[in-house]
């Protein structure tokens, strides 16, 4: 968008750049000095248009502003501002990554400003448009100063957007603690949680619904908005539905620290199986879950309850060696991060090489793998303006190589990051 002047002195109708507004905030201009909105058009053409039922090669997408103003089919190129050829790369929605802790060698909990711009530009890199900055389970006052440091960095972001953030913990079963820490595990707490978001919005719970208080909970924070997510749990199925009812939306990082199918208590793995309404995180970097494993759960379940995710740590885009992750050190050998005692913990996975991976193992169409991508994720938290390219939806958009390497990050409309 462009802001322009309109100065007294000069014949009706002329106008210059108004440079007092920030990039798509408004004008800062007194009153006596009118402004005017101009809104941009963009064109991008010769794009592999890829969205939910949507498959269009050599298509053309024109943005207005921040909006997605229409969506032409191979051979029509209206007039715009300004040009974009993809290239005839694939064009998909902005990926929105609601479970990631961390990358660039900084984390979430690191309670700094400057690590939350480091993750979002790491993100951004991926293709990630929305990201939940995820905690883990940690003191009060840590997930406080979280907070209040994604709210600065929302303020002036520079990277990918922070709509809220995901807590993962520290309401979690201590005999599934995997990678989290068991001195800080506590009964989940509608108090601490309200004045948590009191600093900034927490749009996602991840905890353990068998514990003492748990299901009470999970219908407070429904109450409120706030999605509540199964995780380092041992639940049984009859403590699902009990949470479910409740209500309970998504599953953790499917299979990983949470009751496993047997057929005598198909746990929270067999509930994700069986049921048709829970929608479910899933690593797809053919490590937290193997090649076959993938394949059994994309097969079984529709793509409309998937949710791919990353839950990346600092050691993301960073060399293999040490690090830490909550005050556990972790070692990273090969690209994949793992506590002393042999426990995953969180992954280094980059987000299009996880719709990459799934592609090749599963062969379904990216039209429909996309809904894991976006999508889903957008209607499961109420970003409604997120997820599709079409008309009236927010203009975040990645466009991927045919290897899913990140060409360029578009926000809000806007080219934010190009290779």
């Amino acid at each position: 968008m462009i802001y322009l002047r309109i100065l007294k002195e000069q014949p009706a109708g002329a106008v210059f750049p108004c440079y007092a507004g920030p990039r798509g905030v408004g004008c800062t201009l007194n009153r006596e000095t009118p402004c005017i909105l101009i809104t941009m058009k963009t064109l991008i053409t010769n794009a592999h248009v890829i969205s939910p039922g949507l498959d269009l090669p050599g298509a053309s997408v024109l943005i207005e502003g921040t909006k997605i103003a229409a969506v032409y089919p191979e051979g029509d190129t209206p007039a715009a501002d300004k040009v974009v050829d993809a290239g005839g790369n694939m064009l998909l929605p902005g990926f929105i990554d609601i479970h990631s802790h961390g990358a660039g060698g900084c984390d979430t909990c690191d309670c700094k400003v400057e690590s939350i711009r480091t993750i979002a530009d790491c993100k951004m890199k991926e293709g990630v448009t929305t990201w939940l900055p995820t905690t883990l389970t940690l003191g009060t006052k840590t997930l406080m100063d979280v907070c209040k440091c994604v709210k600065e960095y929302a303020a002036s972001p520079n990277g990918s957007k922070t709509p809220g953030v995901h807590l993962e913990g520290p309401y979690i079963n201590p005999k599934q603690c995997g990678a989290q820490n068991p001195a800080f595990v506590r009964p989940a707490d509608m108090e601490e949680v309200d004045s948590i978001r009191a600093v900034y919005p927490v749009l996602l719970i991840s905890l353990a619904p068998e514990m003492p208080g748990a299901v009470e909970f999970i219908a407070q924070a429904a109450a409120r908005g706030i999605t509540c997510s199964a995780g380092h749990s041992a639940a049984s199925h009859a403590d699902f539905r009990k949470a479910k009812a409740a209500g309970l939306k998504h599953l953790t990082h499917f299979c990983n620290q949470m009751s496993p199918q047997h057929h005598r208590e198909i746990g929270l793995v067999g509930s994700g199986m069986l049921d048709k309404e829970i929608k479910i995180e899933i690593i797809c970097d053919t490590i937290h879950l193997c090649a076959d494993m993938l394949n059994l759960t994309f097969t079984n379940k529709s793509a409309d309850q998937m949710i791919m995710i990353t839950d990346s740590l600092a050691c993301s885009w960073m060399p293999d060696g040490p690090g830490q992750l909550g005050g556990l050190p972790i070692m990273v050998k090969d690209g994949v991060a793992r506590l002393e005692s042999g426990n995953l913990a969180g992954s280094t996975l980059r987000y299009a090489k996880g719709l990459r991976n799934v592609w090749k193992i599963t062969g379904q169409p990216l039209s429909q793998l996309v809904k894991a991508t976006s999508w889903n994720q957008a209607q499961s938290l109420g970003l409604h303006d997120l997820g599709k390219i079409a008309p009236g939806y927010t203009a975040d958009l990645v466009l991927l190589d045919p290897e899913f390497e990140t060409l360029k990050t578009i926000i809000d409309g806007e080219v934010r990051y190009e290779a």
